[in-house]
């Protein structure tokens, strides 16, 4: 393919891309969602309930089923289950965020341990992190959650093995909706878990849990991960999942200091978020830190090694790193043990 070719296909694309997004908005104004969400309908029953001619509706429901936001069953036409995401969650398709980034951009205030993070951020990822329930999985496989390998008869740890004595402990810390605790306790049958959280996350968490039957070994502490009061030398794991890019530097400096204080001597803390490697970030990749930038003051992904440093400044050693490959976004994980 020549240049001028390739030229070409990266302008259509774009072009569909943005198309695509308006076609969404048109449909979620005229009230074609909402009207789905009710259940199936024909066209002749979404034009009448739009108020549009059904050649003009058909035209606005070709691109959508295209997509595959609409699915079209004989004559009936019934919203797709990454609509009903959207109609839950990001209906506006996230537009209170990305209307006000020219002047997020523009705005150059320094940030410090006092500058308080949108809760709205840390909501929007709990509602939509069940989405990154196979990387979650992947991550307890790499952290080597469970029995050990010698014991199953196949298979190695990648990162670090526990300690199978007895049964181990982790704290959740800042857990969300706990996608990535609940894994490694659906790997690992005997890790009890500490969520700690803010009252709605502590309740989508515990729902997750109690999805798969793990709820028995979750407990919760009610308060902010960043100033909640945690018991020192108490866990054999601290978790950490995406939280620490939405933090200004001093804020990060302190999470981590939180963790290597209540983690055991021996025991390790656990970071999982968007890393900056030596490869060019992919589209989804430079766009969520293109988010952080917009949603955050200080919140920033970091380079490898300026995220390894952070984890050996709060007393960490034997610093680790994997991208996570299941990952859609190109999320990863580094570990610190407490000496």
């Amino acid at each position: 393919m020549s240049a001028q070719d390739r030229t070409l296909d990266l302008y259509q694309e774009l072009m569909t891309i943005n198309a695509t997004s308006h076609v969404l908005r048109t449909g979620r104004e005229l009230g074609l969602f909402d009207a789905l969400l009710e259940g199936q309908k024909t066209l002749e029953a979404l034009a009448e309930r739009t108020g549009l001619p059904e050649s003009r509706l058909l035209l606005l429901l070709q691109p959508l089923t295209s997509v595959g936001i609409i699915e079209k069953y004989a004559e009936d036409y019934a919203i797709s289950s990454v609509a009903r995401l959207l109609c839950q969650y990001d209906a506006d398709l996230g537009d209170a965020v990305w209307l006000n980034a020219s002047t997020a951009l523009k705005s150059d205030s320094q940030s410090s341990a006092d500058t308080k993070v949108p809760q709205s951020r840390f909501d929007s990822i709990a509602a939509t992190q069940w989405v990154h329930t196979p990387a979650a999985m992947q991550a307890a496989e790499i952290l080597d959650f469970g029995p050990t390998p010698g014991e199953e008869g196949e298979g190695e740890g990648t990162v670090l093995s526990s300690d199978e004595s007895k049964p181990q402990t982790l704290l959740d810390l800042g857990c969300g909706s706990a996608v990535w605790s609940c894994a490694a306790a659906h790997r690992d049958p005997q890790l009890h878990v500490t969520l700690l959280d803010h009252p709605g996350a502590l309740e989508a968490a515990m729902a997750t849990a109690n999805s798969i039957e793990l709820g028995d070994r979750f407990e919760s502490i009610e308060g902010d991960a960043l100033t909640a009061e945690l018991p020192e030398n108490q866990y054999d794991h601290v978790l950490i999942a995406q939280r620490l890019n939405s933090y200004s530097p001093d804020q990060i400096r302190l999470m981590l200091q939180r963790a290597t204080s209540a983690v055991k001597p021996g025991g390790r803390v656990i970071v999982i978020d968007s890393f900056e490697g030596p490869n060019r970030p992919s589209l989804a990749e430079s766009i969520e830190a293109l988010r952080i930038g917009i949603e955050t003051e200080g919140g920033a992904v970091p380079e490898l090694k300026e995220a390894q440093e952070r984890m050996k400044d709060a007393g960490l050693e034997s610093i680790q790193f994997s991208f996570i490959a299941a990952s859609r976004v190109g999320l990863g994980l580094m570990t610190g043990i407490k000496p």
